[in-house]
């Protein structure tokens, strides 16, 4: 987890923040941001400014705000910051309000942050380990658990889940626990399919789909079947017609209307069994 610790530093954590709304909980992700060299003040308004524009699809799984806007100027080096919040806010997403934690990234490119955003979507994916983010009294204590170190007051805290099983889904989105189902079996050898994620701006949710994807299809063995690109609304209207479907939050959806492909819907970025049961009705498997 050493490249997710060094995009976010212990200066960027921050617990038990108050915020009046959804705007003063990503103006705190981004003071943060500034503070430890990562941006300017504009970032903070380029990712006010892509919610206004896209909705709220950087909620990404219930009380989990995933804030970031388009590699540009602003950004002076790719980082994160860290913000949970002492009252949950309201961002206007139909099933996964109110947002008690706001992670932010700031990207020089699409392409530098691929691995932290891997085990980002890992932790949060795994109920023990996103509780005890949840529980971390301190910003150190918070970092460690990150970085899979031993905590001060217990014992070491156990990896995200890398085994074949999934991580148990909790929240509004859940779907049933699909290791209680049959895996099922791979498609022709001559087959080679892609499936598309995307979101405002192609280097941030859209990403962590992606890894949470691509975590389903090696559970499954067909990793080598299916390429997964992650994309922005723009680019995926052109790219539609290569893909066997395009997996999305709600919000962009409604924004890439009908591409010619089957639109699969993802309420909980963070759940393999919730992307388990959309890839099963994508394959009728």
């Amino acid at each position: 987890m050493e490249d997710l610790k060094d995009l976010l530093p212990v200066a960027a954590v921050r617990l038990d923040v108050r915020a009046a709304d959804w705007r003063g909980a990503i103006a705190a992700a981004g003071r943060l941001m500034v503070e430890t060299g990562a941006t300017t003040d504009e970032y903070t308004r380029e990712m006010v400014a892509n919610v206004e524009e896209n909705g709220p699809y950087i909620v990404i799984a219930p009380g989990v705000a995933f804030v970031h806007a388009r590699p540009s100027p602003a950004v002076l080096s790719t980082g994160m910051s860290w913000v949970r919040l002492a009252e949950p806010v309201e961002f206007g997403h139909e099933s996964n309000d109110p947002v008690t934690l706001v992670v932010a990234l700031a990207a020089q490119d699409s392409s530098a942050h691929t691995s932290a955003m891997a085990s980002l979507a890992r932790l949060l994916g795994d109920p023990g380990t996103a509780a005890a983010l949840a529980a971390a009294p301190t910003p150190e204590e918070l970092h460690a658990v990150l970085a899979g170190e031993p905590s001060e007051d217990g014992p070491e805290e156990s990896a995200p889940a890398t085994t074949s099983e999934p991580a148990t889904a909790s929240g509004p989105s859940a779907t049933p626990e699909p290791a209680t189902v049959a895996e099922p079996a791979e498609p022709r050898a001559d087959s080679l399919h892609k499936i598309l994620t995307v979101c405002g701006n192609g280097v941030g949710t859209s990403l962590f789909l992606k890894n949470t994807l691509e975590q389903v299809l090696d559970r499954w063995g067909w990793s080598r079947f299916i390429t997964v690109e992650a994309t922005d609304t723009i680019s995926a209207k052109g790219k539609a017609s290569e893909a066997v479907a395009l997996l999305t939050s709600r919000e962009i959806a409604r924004t890439l209307g009908d591409v010619g492909r089957p639109v699969k819907v993802i309420q909980d970025f963070t759940s393999t069994a919730e992307v388990d049961a959309v890839l099963r009705d994508t394959y009728d498997v």
